[in-house]
């Protein structure tokens, strides 16, 4: 009964990792596309260098989890800012530096595509725009604007 039990809750877990795809939520970018992971990571890493920004993190859990002998969807989170954004948000709320850098999130679908992910800048630095003034805003559209036309070029 045990091996039973086991293997039914094991088939269960598989479905559930393989099932989930991201729902667009508030302050979230949601981007289907028709590219594998691999491909789409190629391009969002592209992208990120054509327009001045830097990928100053990668994480997922993926090959640690093969590594365990379980098996998920592939699904890289890339940290990207550069320099120049973060000395001008320190100046404005150090506190809101804790937020950087902001993420892209690749996802695989279930039938072998991949999804683009992000929440706006706007949106990641909304509680600190009142101790930080309209400078703060100017900053984040700025990055909203970076990161759509990041996101579309990959895309594409």
């Amino acid at each position: 009964m045990k091996p039973i039990l086991t293997a039914c809750l094991t088939l269960l877990c598989a479905t559930a990792l393989h099932a989930q795809s991201i729902a667009p939520r508030d302050g979230w970018v949601v981007i289907t596309t028709e590219k594998t992971h691999v491909d789409l990571l190629a391009d969002l890493k592209t992208a990120v260098k054509t327009n001045k920004m830097g990928i100053v993190t990668q994480a997922g859990p993926t090959g640690a989890a093969k590594a365990r002998g379980i098996t998920i969807p592939q699904n890289r989170v890339v940290g990207v800012f550069n320099n120049d954004f973060a000395v001008k948000i320190l100046a404005l709320s150090p506190a809101a530096m804790i937020e950087a850098p902001i993420r892209f999130y690749v996802t695989e679908e279930p039938d072998g595509t991949a999804t683009l992910s992000y929440k706006t800048p706007s949106f990641v630095f909304d509680p600190y725009m009142k101790e930080s003034g309209p400078n703060l805003q100017t900053l984040a559209q700025e990055l909203d604007t970076r990161f759509a036309t990041i996101a579309e070029a990959a895309r594409d």
